[in-house]
């Protein structure tokens, strides 16, 4: 099994019946030049890069721009189109009064895996008191929390609430909680490395892309920034695949993190078992 932990489906085809929402989805992701994609493009490509199974992150920006970017239920009716391929997250703005309801719903009714938040927009810290709520939400419903770490290209996105020194102390007051920087909270590498070897319940993804093109960058940042040794010999069950898609290439992703040099083990970890531990199985 491959999964692809981290995708953003904010283009795809059956939930962009609306110009309208489709032009804002594009202003404020900054994402202009791809198109929107129907189920049978995105499964082509799926199989072009030898994946099985994508993650599908929506964004709540309420208090910024009024609504979600992408809708929880939205994430229900993908998920439904394709039970098999796609696993569904949630996302509140943990600024609205009612995001702690919204979350309930969420895995009550809708039944999504995990919670998806980018603390850079609108602008929050991690250990902010709203937050409490939310995790204490996700403990109890078992589910884990991935977040947008290190730099966003997002307008007015800003970095400062999501280097990974931030998320320490959400570590710390909840163990039992399993927690995800995306990007491997690039440029910060090492201090994620260094979370991750502290925290058991601290995981990374791979959606990185900033420079150059994947092989160069993941060789860069997998194998020089930090060394690959301490993915293949220390980190290899906190590490998941993510593309970061449809911002970064997904095919030249995946195959990427297949040519770096990782133990065949290790693969078999960072491209699907891991990311079945951090959410708990996929029933």
């Amino acid at each position: 099994m491959f999964i692809d932990i981290r995708v953003s489906p904010a283009f795809y085809e059956p939930i962009n019946q609306d110009p309208d929402r489709e032009a804002m989805r594009h202003q404020v992701l900054n994402i202009h030049k791809n198109g929107t994609a129907p189920l049978e493009h995105i499964f082509n490509q799926m199989k072009c890069a030898g994946l099985t199974m994508l993650g599908l992150h929506p964004i709540d920006y309420t208090s910024v721009i009024g609504c979600p970017v992408v809708a929880n239920e939205e994430i229900r009716t993908l998920a439904d189109l394709a039970p098999d391929r796609f696993i569904g997250f949630a996302s509140v703005d943990p600024l609205d009064q009612e995001a702690p309801d919204k979350l309930e719903d969420a895995f009550s009714r809708l039944k999504l895996r995990g919670l998806s938040l980018h603390t850079g927009r609108p602008g929050y810290w991690p250990d902010d008191a709203c937050m409490e709520p939310l995790y204490e939400i996700c403990e109890r419903f078992q589910k884990p929390v991935m977040f947008h770490a290190g730099l966003s290209w997002e307008p007015g996105a800003q970095t400062k609430y999501c280097v990974p020194l931030a998320f320490e102390p959400v570590a710390v007051k909840h163990p039992k909680l399993k927690l995800c920087l995306g990007q491997f909270g690039w440029p910060y590498v090492r201090e994620t490395a260094m979370l991750m070897v502290k925290y058991e319940n601290v995981y990374a993804d791979t959606g990185a892309l900033y420079f150059d093109n994947a092989g160069e960058f993941y060789t860069q940042t997998f194998t020089k920034d930090i060394p690959l040794t301490w993915i293949d010999r220390s980190l290899r069950h906190q590490v998941m695949f993510a593309s970061g898609n449809p911002r970064f290439e997904q095919i030249r992703m995946a195959e990427a993190i297949q040519t770096l040099g990782f133990r065949d083990s290790t693969l078999e970890l960072i491209c699907g078992k891991n990311a079945l531990e951090f959410l708990g199985g996929l029933a």
